[in-house]
């Protein structure tokens, strides 16, 4: 039965359908895949779309930056759904501002030149070895950044096109003396106010908490008990200071050194001059008439210092007795440098010498010949620099090998070590926020928390510490984020909710007082109903945090008091609540406008201006976003 098959399946007719379904089939693959959707952009603006990848790495960046900023109490805050919701609301905003920002540039013609980009990454310190710019440090650095070259110069020519539209912006804006000191006056404008505090803890005695409740809290809120990722990590970590020299630096190389570099230790001739000089910018043929009746004078034994002090047309140098200070090569007019130096003794002065800016008449007052430093003088630095040189050398070709090693022998570091000479490190489990010396450092810990390092089981890349300071890391052990017991936290819930309940009574309490306050009732009246006193603030700034920063901030927000009394409720963060009364408005002293209090209001003002500019480039553009909320970045 087989053989027939065989026999028939070699016959015209069956390779003629044999061909066409291989056809329908690879034309069904082709069409599946040319009509699967493109990426779905997080925001469109004005037609140009920003890309998921784009909201990934901002948010990415933004997140790492909150993090070196709240340190450990970023989980606790990052647990937070609307927090983060928050964060990412911010970054897509940001990104939105920055493309009308780069469209606006665009239009307006703003360019950042190839050259002024080259210059700009070989200024960057984090890509200089020893103060010099070095490629090798450059692609590693834009590496962990996540950067190829291309788009890391594409990322940083957006940049610099959006300084210097904000630059082009700002240096327009200006502030009016009226303005000025209107801004001033209200600034340092004051406020006497009465409060009258309804204390939360005279209520906690009346608050009850069940072991329902705290079971329903803790399922509503488990974010906020979650145990954060941990890992422990065995490392080997190398420092070019720490390296020992493998070849000394001898004599015979210092002498070399010396020899090869001799004009690095020459110190050039230069000299002192004074000159007179005739401006020709008028008449030609006077100036010069005028310059040779001066050289007369000089050469019949004429004062240069106080001819130069009556007819120099240079009135700088002429207060001086014509003195231009020291001069070295190429610095000033080649024909007047030519005559300078070709004065041969203290007190020679030149022939007439045309330039520029009209005739001179030079002469030399003093003269430092050429000196070169002599061998001893400069052999202990010399010496010094050879011995960083050799040492970088040998830390990079160490720092090559031990890579290298770590690729090759991916499932341990012991290989890498040895040829290191460095033991190999290992650390108990941490998270994130507690990480040890020297691995609290960004460039690790995202590389410790990685897919790669934690799944694959493999030692990470070379990860750069500081200059000449790098470590390799693996996994050793991983414990997955997790909800804590119920157990561990009961105590911390129920406190949590005594407080809230506490406050609820507070405020409760606080509103009654309050009606009863708008009804005419006494401040003290209600202070002996609060259980509580009348705490007086005279001359309150808004900078002043007594009698709390929240009532503060709400007394700078309230209407000047006239008929009707000025009053407000105002929530403290600790769970009271503050019954505000405000009695006065007036102004301070006149305050001297000094150049730092101008700048710091020309600032504000030029921000606010700034801001002010956004906002109406947004309310003119056509702005689509998607909902971000959900998204988590995939980088």
């Amino acid at each position: 039965m087989l053989e027939r098959i065989r026999e028939g399946s070699q016959g015209a007719t069956a390779k003629v359908i044999l061909t066409l379904v291989i056809l329908s089939f690879a034309l069904a693959g082709i069409g599946s895949y040319l009509g699967q959707p493109t990426e779905t952009p997080v925001a469109t603006v004005n037609g140009k779309e920003i890309s998921q990848m784009s909201f990934a790495r901002a948010y990415e960046n933004e997140r790492s930056r909150l993090e070196q900023q709240f340190g450990e109490y970023f989980s606790q805050i990052a647990s937070d759904p609307a927090y983060v919701a928050r964060m990412r609301e911010n970054v897509m905003q940001r990104l939105v501002q920055q493309e009308l920002q780069m469209q606006l540039a665009q239009e307006l013609g703003l360019r950042v030149s190839d050259e002024a980009i080259k210059k700009e990454i070989r200024n960057i310190p984090a890509f200089q070895v020893a103060g010099q710019f070095n490629n090798d440090r450059y692609l590693q650095v834009i590496r962990q950044m996540n950067y190829q070259p291309d788009g890391f110069r594409d990322y940083l020519r957006k940049e610099m096109t959006l300084n210097q539209l904000a630059t082009a912006l700002i240096a327009t804006d200006f502030t009016l003396d009226n303005e000025l000191a209107s801004a001033v006056k209200l600034q340092n404008q004051l406020r006497d106010i009465e409060t009258v505090t309804v204390s939360a803890a005279n209520f906690k005695s009346d608050v009850a908490v069940s072991e329902d409740e705290i079971k329903e809290y803790y399922q509503l809120n488990q974010n906020q008990f979650m145990a954060p990722e941990m890992v422990a990590l065995e490392y080997i970590e190398l420092k070019g200071s720490e390296l020992p020299l493998e070849e000394a630096v001898t004599d015979a190389e210092v002498a070399a050194n010396y020899e090869e570099n001799k004009a690095l230790y020459m110190e050039p001739e230069r000299r002192r001059v004074a000159h007179i000089l005739v401006e020709n910018l008028e008449d030609d043929a006077a100036a010069q008439a005028k310059a040779e009746e001066i050289l007369a004078e000089l050469q019949n034994g004429a004062d240069f210092a106080k001819l130069a002090e009556e007819k120099s047309d240079d009135l700088v140098s002429a207060e001086l007795g014509g003195d231009l200070d020291w001069i070295d090569r190429d610095m000033m007019d080649p024909e007047f440098e030519t005559a300078a130096f070709a004065l041969e003794s203290v007190g020679d002065i030149s022939e007439i010498v045309k330039t520029e800016f009209g005739y001179h008449i030079i002469k030399l007052t003093d003269y430092e010949p050429e000196q070169v430093k002599e061998l001893a003088e400069v052999s202990a630095d010399i010496k010094a620099q050879l011995e960083l040189d050799k040492r970088l050398n040998q830390f990079y070709e160490v720092q090559t090998r031990v890579a290298d090693l770590a690729f090759e022998v991916a499932d341990s570091l012991a290989d890498a070590a040895e040829v290191a000479g460095v033991e190999v490190k290992s650390t108990e489990l941490f998270s994130r926020n507690n990480a040890p010396a020297p691995l609290n450092n960004p460039n690790v810990l995202n590389t410790a928390f990685s897919v790669e390092i934690l799944e694959d089981g493999v030692n990470s890349e070379l990860i750069e510490i500081a200059d000449e300071h790098i470590v390799f890391i693996r996994a050793k052990e991983h414990k997955a984020a997790a909800v804590k017991p119920l157990e561990e936290v009961t105590a911390g819930i129920q406190l949590t909710l005594e407080n809230q309940k506490a406050s609820e009574l507070a405020k409760s309490k606080a509103q009654e007082l309050f009606a009863s306050l708008q009804a005419g009732t006494a401040l003290s009246e209600i202070a002996t109903q609060a259980n509580a006193e009348v705490v007086s603030t005279e001359a309150v700034t808004r900078q002043s945090f007594a009698p709390s920063y929240e009532v503060v901030q709400a007394a700078f927000k309230m209407p000047t008091p006239s008929d009707a009394q000025s009053a407000e409720l105002v929530t403290l963060g600790n769970g009271d609540v503050s019954l505000v009364v405000l009695n006065k408005v007036y102004d301070a002293p006149a305050a001297e406008i000094n150049d730092q209090l101008r700048d710091g209001i020309a600032r504000q003002q030029m921000n606010k201006h700034y801001e002010s500019f956004i906002e109406a480039l947004k309310d003119d553009a056509e702005v689509k976003t998607a909902a971000v909320e959900t998204q988590e970045p995939n980088l």
